[in-house]
């Protein structure tokens, strides 16, 4: 006697609502906005001409992720509900994408059971409510490989391949490291042994849409000082990748058949089906393993080259690894269903419950301020309550100028004495400094001068001549007069020593 197997509408829905009630679940983080999403804020809010001169000079990788943020903040106003939703929605949709997959390919509860655990993964929890474009990435590459099994399967037709291939460039405009999905699709390819003329056509896809990204990733090699910062590769880093990609493989080994010979769909073999053997061939580890393993091995392969190794970067390849835990889970359920039938629909909700409490302490940390490395939003808070008529305004480094742009309001008043033009103007994130002298005298003319830095548990040496000159005359010319430190951000008020004179004479 099998299970009674849910309706494939639900399949599809319970994940994206579940996966959706877990972005709402906690989305402003206390009111915090840290470093990576004030710069989503404060380009958003750009005019359209103003970031794309940006985009010339710096950050042209996020340049379609911008232009979507600041379509929305046009519409809905700037805030972090606008800031986090796309990617809250964009996770729930690539969750309906891996339950729709576990379907097809194992079964109803292997569908259900990897769409669920998508939302559940550390990584996936984090990022569900960020405001940058990783999460829209994976929606990409759940789509991109939804609409390749149903080519794969021969349901599709040519509207699907172009489907397919604008996907893809999609995802690629957004991340072009995203195109790493372009070999896993082609290890799923060889795989399921797909015929020639399948070959070509998905070959033709490919191209097209890499074809649309090599020009945004032609031009992106002139700016790559923005990841100079990302450190070598180490052999620690690959502890993570080998974790993942060992679970991964124990989730392959159990996509086997069924015992009492049916397919995924439930039909058995003396039914008839559409091209039964190619689908035979299409399992769910053809699909779940390459994805989950190219994309990660792919990056190591170019932290090789250049250090690139952040999970952000092949976040979209955890949807492999969802559908593998799905066909565990369509396993277990089968399993038990062998001895205990009654007892099979409650596999799915028994694992849920054991894996919600056991990941509860990582979900309630990636929904505190603590989670991230900063906040913007807090240091303004310090300034507008420190800040005095006739005060100036510095930072340290000048990247935290961040604060700033995402808070003007808060910085009323305050003279910003280090900057000579600004980031709209400048077409940069930071906006541009004067020189070290300059400064210097612009600061000894300053009674009174807030500094806007890291807070020491974060903070790092002054790195070029003009943060080394901000310090250097703050420590000699001036004092701290008040302190405040708050989600790794620090804003000191600091007045000048008596007897120092101004370069006025005063």
């Amino acid at each position: 006697m099998r299970p009674s197997s849910p309706r494939p509408l639900l399949v599809r829905s319970i994940p994206a609502l579940w996966t959706f009630a877990l972005g709402l679940w906690g989305l402003s983080r206390q009111d915090s906005v840290w470093r990576d999403e004030a710069a989503t804020w404060q380009v958003a809010r750009r005019s359209t001409a103003e970031t794309v001169h940006m985009l010339g000079n710096v950050d042209v990788v996020h340049g379609l992720y911008y232009l979507l943020m600041h379509g929305l903040f046009d519409l809905f106003g700037p805030g972090t509900a606008v800031l986090r939703l796309p990617s809250v929605v964009a996770m729930a949709v690539a969750a309906s994408c891996v339950a729709a997959l576990g379907h097809r390919l194992a079964g109803p509860w292997a569908g259900l059971g990897g769409g669920l655990a998508l939302g559940l993964l550390p990584a996936v929890q984090f990022y569900l409510q960020e405001g940058r474009p990783y999460a829209l990435v994976a929606a990409g590459a759940g789509i991109s490989t939804l609409l390749l099994v149903t080519l794969l399967e021969g349901r599709g037709r040519a509207v699907h391949w172009v489907a397919y291939g604008g996907t893809v460039a999609l995802g690629g405009l957004l991340n072009w490291l995203s195109l790493m999905i372009l070999p896993a699709h082609l290890a799923t390819l060889f795989w399921s042994r797909a015929d020639r003329a399948t070959g070509k056509r998905w070959t033709a896809a490919a191209l097209a849409a890499v074809a649309c990204v090599l020009p945004l990733v032609l031009f992106s090699r002139s700016q790559s000082a923005q990841v100079s910062w990302i450190p070598p590769l180490t052999w620690h880093m690959l502890i993570g990748p080998a974790i993942l990609l060992a679970i991964g493989g124990a989730g392959a080994l159990l996509d086997r058949p069924r015992a009492d010979g049916s397919q995924a769909d439930g039909t058995r073999p003396d039914q008839p089906r559409p091209d039964r053997s190619r689908a035979r061939r299409l399992s769910a580890a053809a699909v779940g393993l390459p994805l989950l393993a190219v994309p990660q091995i792919g990056l190591v392969g170019l932290s090789l080259i250049q250090p690139l190794f952040l999970d952000r970067y092949v976040l979209f390849s955890l949807l492999g690894l969802a559908l593998l835990i799905g066909v565990a889970v369509g396993a277990a359920v089968e399993a038990v269903a062998r001895r205990r039938p009654r007892a099979a629909p409650w596999v799915l909700p028994v694992v849920m419950a054991v894996a919600v409490a056991a990941l509860l302490p990582q979900a309630l940390a990636k929904r505190s301020p603590a989670s991230r490395v900063d906040d913007v939003l807090a240091a303004a808070g310090d300034i507008l309550r420190m800040k005095k008529p006739g005060d100036a305004v510095l930072f340290i480094p000048a990247a935290r100028r961040d604060t700033r742009l995402v808070s003007p309001d808060a910085f009323a008043g305050l003279r910003d004495i280090a900057l000579a033009r600004g980031p709209e103007e400048s077409g940069t994130l930071k906006g541009t400094e004067a020189r070290p002298d300059r400064i210097r005298a612009a600061m000894l003319a300053q009674r009174r001068i807030l500094l806007v830095t890291d807070a020491p548990g974060v903070a790092r040496p002054p790195a070029t001549e003009r943060e080394r000159a901000k310090a250097s005359v703050l420590r000699t010319h001036f004092r701290a007069v008040a302190d405040e430190q708050a989600r790794g951000r620090r804003v000191t008020a600091y007045e000048r020593r008596t007897g120092t004179p101004s370069p006025s004479g005063d």
